[in-house]
């Protein structure tokens, strides 16, 4: 991952960022977004990739086993409490607001030890190490990723994964759930709900079948039921999935055509889907039960002394917004207002601007709880709007519970871009997001790459947008 003296990285800033531009050209990476001129991306493009030392990357790299050896922890916690040898709030938690469909599903036992296979967090630097803001277990970006690594690496950079790791990671994963069919098939199935990914799903695919990998993205619509599986149309004739990647959303079901066939598949197990259908691995409340006092005990048991206080130390601190009411002489810990505990939730409204640097989220199962959809920032808003927010989270607690978590401010870089308008490339202070994309393969982990995603110092959430800079990562020596 040093950085290679190829030609092309000698060749002008200009002239790399256009060739990555070029590269893209007809990838439709970005789905029904509108780009500008002769831009092939909705974001800016960098003429390098965004570089990270070897210490960050050494502490990156490590991380995949330990999250893997969390979700295997949170699966548990939950699977106890439906047993009752767990708190059983845990489980309401976790329940509440699902459909009756995604929780039978999630409670089978021949899927009990279901695991995602891409674990993708957010890492937000900051100036004194970092935290994880949010893990999510159906990611999108990774095909992205691979498209922007392949032009990178075109240009004679080496990147963390390099060329294809992304690829070959995403291949290795789905395929190893064939059970040790020599050549399955895959079909990456995308929803109308996700319908801005499925560009560059498709890319993904279309590579892998480059290499020879019997790989397709459809709509849940294309594929066809049949007694013995699910079957789509490849290569001129139907032909039986072996692998099913879910590119829909849990709470979305009702919207899927066809989904009570892909259902039956998956539950007689003509089929292997994943990420399984368990939508308490998809909610960010995890991290608050991290944080949970009463849970230690079951974490330390998990995740040993180790891992716990390494988790403790990057998940931010995170409640459940539960508006029941507490006894008259408890509080909520770690949160005060004015000098005074809180043990209402509604005393946040008047926290001052300095008190609510805190962060409002949906925890799952919603459609506003990806995308940074429903984030409320709470230093970033007028006094008025905060109480808004804090009242409209509490009010969904019976359906989409939401979260508080303590806001980070990620560390300042500087990133470069190419400007389409005025045809050179400019510098911007920058706070920056980094998703690694890890992928379980036989129960071991592997980093594929990771995609920086940067935004200008005055953006307070940073996710991809017109004015982000979006680059594959790689190691400066």
């Amino acid at each position: 991952m040093a950085n290679c003296q190829s030609p092309a990285v000698h060749a002008s800033d200009v002239e790399r960022a256009l060739a990555v531009n070029a590269g893209l050209e007809g990838t439709d990476l970005h789905r029904g977004m509108m780009l500008e001129g002769e831009q092939n991306t909705p974001f800016r493009i960098s003429p390098e990739p965004f570089w990270i030392d070897e210490a960050l990357y050494r502490t990156i790299e490590s991380l995949g086993p330990h999250l893997l050896a969390f979700y295997e922890a949170a699966n548990r916690l939950y699977l106890r409490s439906v047993r009752g040898s767990a708190p059983d709030w845990v489980r309401d938690y976790l329940e509440r607001g699902k459909s009756e469909t995604v929780l039978d599903y999630q409670k089978m036992r021949r899927f009990r030890t279901d695991l995602p296979v891409i674990i993708r967090p957010d890492i937000i630097p900051t100036d004194d190490g970092f935290v994880v803001s949010e893990l999510d277990s159906v990611p999108g970006g990774f095909g992205l990723l691979a498209a922007l690594s392949r032009q990178y690496a075109a240009l004679g950079y080496e990147l963390v994964g390099g060329a294809d790791g992304i690829v070959h990671g995403f291949w290795d994963a789905v395929a190893s759930l064939a059970e040790g069919m020599p050549d399955p098939l895959v079909a990456v199935a995308v929803s109308d709900e996700s319908d801005a990914y499925r560009g560059e799903m498709a890319w993904l695919t279309g590579r892998l079948g480059e290499m020879g990998r019997r790989a397709v993205t459809v709509h849940p619509r294309e594929l066809r039921f049949q007694e013995d599986g699910l079957y789509v149309e490849h290569d001129g004739r139907p032909q039986k999935v072996d692998v099913l990647y879910r590119f829909f959303e849990l709470f979305d079901l009702k919207n899927i055509p066809k989904i009570d066939l892909i259902l039956y598949a998956i539950r007689k197990e003509t089929v292997r889907a994943t990420p399984p259908l368990k939508s308490h691995l998809e909610e960010k409340l995890l991290m608050a039960l991290l944080h949970h006092g009463a849970l230690k005990p079951f974490w330390l048991e998990q995740l040993g002394e180790e891992r716990y206080e390494l988790f403790k130390r990057v998940f931010p601190m995170s409640w459940v917004m539960d508006p029941r009411p507490l006894p008259p002489h408890a509080e909520i810990p770690g949160l005060s207002v004015g000098g005074v505990p809180v043990s209402d939730w509604r005393q946040l409204k008047t926290a001052t601007q300095r008190e609510r640097e805190l962060v409002i989220k949906p925890s799952g199962y919603s459609p506003q709880a990806w995308g940074s959809r429903g984030v409320k920032i709470g230093h970033d808003l007028p006094q008025d709007e905060w109480a808004e927010g804090v009242e409209q989270a509490l009010e969904a607690f019976e359906t989409t519970p939401h979260v508080l978590q303590r806001f980070h401010k990620g560390r300042k870089f500087t990133v470069r871009y190419y400007d389409f308008e005025e045809k050179s490339v400019k510098s911007m202070p920058a706070r920056v997001r980094l998703c690694p994309y890890y992928f379980v393969v036989g129960g071991e982990v592997r980093l594929g790459g990771i995609l920086a995603t940067a935004v200008s110092l005055d953006k307070k959430v940073i996710h991809g947008m017109s004015e982000a800079v979006m680059a594959p990562v790689a190691v400066r020596r």
